[in-house]
This record gives structure tokens, sequence and C-alpha cells, in this order.
């Protein structure tokens, strides 16, 4: 096995790569994209940090490639849905850099109150002015956490410690980790949050829900002289949003950890006397680095070894053997998990899983656990496998129920997942023909034939002449070609789905462009991998 790490990384984790017997181990960091791209398929795994940039073009001819390694949690710098249709398994180091950006959050909480920047940069200029540098207490002020996954809790244990009120919001998980539901107050939604917030940290993975979640109108509605902080991920604080609002006075301050664009493009809001900025070094400590390198090392190869699969992001840790003759309907329930979780916005409270005809007389429970994988996948704080999904979803507030049915309503087997949210609801029903291929047979009760596989676009729109022209042409200027579609319609509402499989990404800019089509209500993209069951 030939490995590249293309990036700085601890000794410790290159020395776990070079002691596995028969691995060969090139580290050479400061390539450019060409220099990437021409040599990325001569190695069976690569290991990188957030420097290396694994495009949709460096990924296009992967040769030998089976995995890439992402020492530390975000894989914001990785194609996943180009690594994933060429079966290129992603690994990543979730817990590695949690307590070094929980203190760093902190740490910056404790900078922007006690003005510590200016007031140093001010004594260093030959200055001696205490009066301009008053600061405040933490104690007794309220912090308002957006997100409750593993660094957003260790946070929130830390700002406790500081005899801080904790007020939580998670966009979606309604629920608290049961270590902290006696000890911080959980609102329903944003709006709730900022309003009372003396200090908001964000700490959520970046995704279409949460991209721009704190805008204009939440930093308005904090109280006067709040202090905003962003250690999690550029853009889920809006910049243009802030920095208008920075300069009307309104807030205290803002500490930013993260950007956007990475060097930092916005220079006035970085060079705003009230911002203090720092160059993405949430992770930056060697305990992280040693910590991200080994976890990262240790997976990629455990894996490229055929010993065990952990940690993975584009693949779910099911267990397919163990399934039995279930194996077609628990691949098409994390498919289905997957496509719902697209669908909702706003946070999961409920799930109902239907088992209707043959399938309800089976033992379905791991069909079950792998739907909950598939719809919390993207957002869970912990890592997910056939062993603790389920106790991990209930902790995280989500009530599950499974119900069966006799008939089938013309099938042999179906399976519905109905999901309840605080804002909306949706629903997926699917079925396996012949005992070997999973199919969805319904979205929303429009009901189709897709196969749950590819890069999948997924509308929701009115039904009138003309919309299937106007979507296909959308795609055809951009030279993205349409290799299968299936619609339904509701007759009655005028209403119809179309889904859409491609041969490949489409670019944010066209989904964007879809949405803003005046016939268009909803557009959704889902990314997944080569079905199992068909192949085996």
């Amino acid at each position: 096995m030939k490995i590249l790490v293309s990036d700085k990384l601890a000794d410790e984790g290159i020395a776990i790569l070079r002691a596995e017997p028969g691995f060969e181990v090139d580290v050479k960091t400061d390539l450019k994209p060409d220099e990437l791209k021409a040599i990325i398929g001569q190695y069976d795994g690569i290991c990188i940090r957030s420097a290396t940039k694994l495009t949709a073009d460096i990924l296009a001819k992967p040769g030998n490639l089976k995995a890439i390694a992402r020492a530390g949690v975000g894989v914001d710098n990785v194609d996943l849905p180009t690594a994933t249709r060429h079966g290129i398994v992603v690994v990543n180091a979730p817990d590695g850099n949690t307590l070094s950006t929980a203190e760093l959050t902190v740490t910056l909480m404790l900078a922007l109150s006690r003005n510590i920047a200016p007031a140093c940069a001010s004594l260093k200029a030959g200055q001696w002015d205490r009066k301009a540098f008053m600061g405040r207490q933490l104690a007794g002020k309220t912090v308002g956490i957006v997100g409750l996954g593993r660094i957003g809790s260790a946070v929130a244990k830390r700002c406790l410690a500081f005899d801080m009120k904790v007020v939580g919001y998670d966009p979606f998980i309604a629920g608290a980790p049961p270590d902290l539901a006696k000890e911080i107050r959980l609102v329903d939604n944003l709006d709730d949050l900022v309003k009372v917030a003396n200090y908001l940290t964000v700490h959520t993975p970046m995704t279409d829900e949460t991209r721009g979640i704190v805008g204009k109108r939440q930093l308005e509605m904090m109280p006067k002289g709040a202090y905003v902080i962003n250690a999690a991920r550029g853009g889920i604080v809006d910049e243009n949003a802030l920095l208008e609002v920075l300069k009307t006075g309104h807030l205290g301050g803002a500490a930013l950890d993260v950007y956007p664009q990475e060097p930092a493009e916005n220079r006035a809001l970085v060079e705003h006397p009230l911002v203090l900025c720092l160059p993405h070094l949430g992770a930056s400590t060697k305990e992280a680095q040693q910590s991200v390198a080994i976890d990262a090392c240790h997976n990629l190869v455990d894996y490229l070894a055929g010993r065990e699969l952990r940690n993975a992001v584009n693949v779910p840790a099911i267990d397919f053997a163990a399934v039995g003759a279930l194996k077609p309907y628990a691949e098409l329930g994390h498919r289905m998990g997957v496509i719902l979780a697209a669908m909702m916005h706003g946070r999961l409270k409920r799930l109902v899983i239907t088992y209707a005809g043959d399938v309800a007389k089976e033992p379905f429970k791991p069909v079950t656990v792998s739907t909950v994988m598939g719809l919390l996948q993207r957002v869970s704080s912990s890592p997910l496998n056939m062993v603790n999904a389920i106790v991990v979803a209930k902790e995280e507030g989500l009530d599950i129920s499974e119900t069966t049915q006799a008939e089938a309503r013309g099938y042999i087997s179906c399976l519905r997942v109905s999901a309840e949210g605080d804002k909306e609801s949706h629903s997926v029903q699917g079925t396996v023909f012949h005992q070997r291929y999973p199919r969805i047979i319904a979205l929303d009760d429009f009901y189709m034939e897709l196969k749950p596989e590819g890069d999948l676009v997924i509308t929701f729109n009115e039904d009138r002449p003309g919309v299937i022209g106007d979507v296909g042409s959308t795609f055809g200027q951009l030279g993205i070609n349409i290799a299968s579609m299936t619609f339904g319609r509701k007759v009655d509402t005028q209403e119809a789905c179309l889904a859409l499989t491609l041969d490949a990404v489409p670019p944010p800019n066209l989904l964007e462009e879809l949405r803003g089509k005046a016939f268009m209500k909803r557009v959704h993209y889902v990314s997944l991998p080569p079905l199992v069951s068909e192949s085996a």
C-alpha cells in the first residue's frame, strides 16, 4: 500500500503509517493542485489536514485511491460526492480537537470581555491607559450556544464553571445532552436564544441549513453590547451582516477564528477595531494535532489493512452481513433516512417507521437502526454504528416508534419513514423488488420509482406545462447531463415532484437558480454511493 501525506502532520501519526507492514509512506507537503492531481492516483490512501483541497477535479481520475483520512473533524476541503461516486472512503478524526476548540472559544470570550488585544497593543505602543480598557466579567452573563454537539457541549461545561447562564439551541436535534439537561436552558428557536445572549457562539456543521443562520436580524435582536464568537465554520455567521451591525455600534465586538474563504478575504471585517481575529487556530495545540493525527492514521491503516472501518463520513458503519436476509431493506432504510434528512428543515423531533407486508413479519430492528443512522449521520454529535444509533438518537431527543401493517398496498413488502420536526414533516416510502433491488416509491406521497444512488436533485414544484423543459434546459446550459428522471404528481393540488439522477455534481449556483424559478417550491440535493445490494 502506498500512502501520501500531503499536509504537515504530527510525527506520531506518520509513525503509525510507517509501522504498518507493507505500507510505503511519502510525505509531500505544499503540493500545487496540478501536482497533486498528477500523482494522487498512484496512492492507495492519502492523509490530509485543512490545507489540501481535494476538489472534484483532483479526484476526477483517482486511480488506485481507496481512502482519504482527514486529521480533524471538518471535511469541507474534500469533495464528498465525487469521492463517494468513485468508491473512495473518507474518514475523519472527530474527537481529537474538541477540547482545543472549546478552550479557544472560551479564550476568545475572555479576550473580548477584557479587551486583551487592544490593551496589549496600547501598552506596547508606549501608552498606559487603564480607563480605556474597562472590561466585563463573565459571571452572571448569559451565553447562547448554537449547536450542542461535542464542542458546543464542552463549551457549555466551561461556561458553567465561570458561573454563566447557559442557553442552548440546536438547529437539528430537539434534545440536550443528558449530562447537561439539568444545567442549561434549551429554547425551541434561534430568536429566543439571541434575545437573551450577552455572548453568542456557534458550534454546528456547515450545511445549507446553517449557512448564514446568524444574520442581520438575529444580530440586531441581541442585547446592546453583546459579543459574537465563531470558531466553528466560516459562513455560519453572515460576515456582511456582522460588519454592518458592528458599524452601528449595537454589538460590543466579535471574535472570529474561521472564514468563508481562507485566508480571510473580507478585510473590512478583519480590520474592524471591534473584531478580534485569528488565523483558524481552533485545533492548533500540540495535544490536538497529536490526537487528530493519531486517530486519522489509525483509521486509515485499519481500513486499508482490512481490519475495521471507523469514523467514515460517506459510508454507513453498517454490518450488512449481520443483517442477513434483510440486507437490502437495511440499505434501503439507510438511504431513505439520508433523503429524508435532506428534505427536512428545522429540528427533528419524531420518527415513525412503518413496516408493511412480508417484511413486517421479520425481525426488522436492524432496518430501523440503519434508517436512524441515515437520518442522523449528517448532524449527530456522536459517531453512529449499529450498536449505539438508537441510544444516541434518544439521548438527542428523537422519539422513535415502529408500526406494522399486514398489507403493503400492491407490494410484497413496503417501508415508510416519516419524520416530524418543529417546522415541518416529510415522508419517504420504499420497497425491494425481487429481494435485491431497493427502490424509492414515494416522496411526500408523490408516487414514483427512484433508484436511490448517485447524485440526485429532488424538486417540488407547480404542476404546469413547461416545467420539465425549463429544468432540463437549466442543467443543459451548464453542461450537466441528466442520466434519468422520474416524477410524481397530485392532480388535486396541481403539484409535482421531480427526481433527477445526474452524471455530475450540480454546482451551488445551479441549485440556487432552480430555487429562484417562479414555479419552484423546494429543491434538494443528495449524493448516495452505488447500491451494495444490486452489486452483490
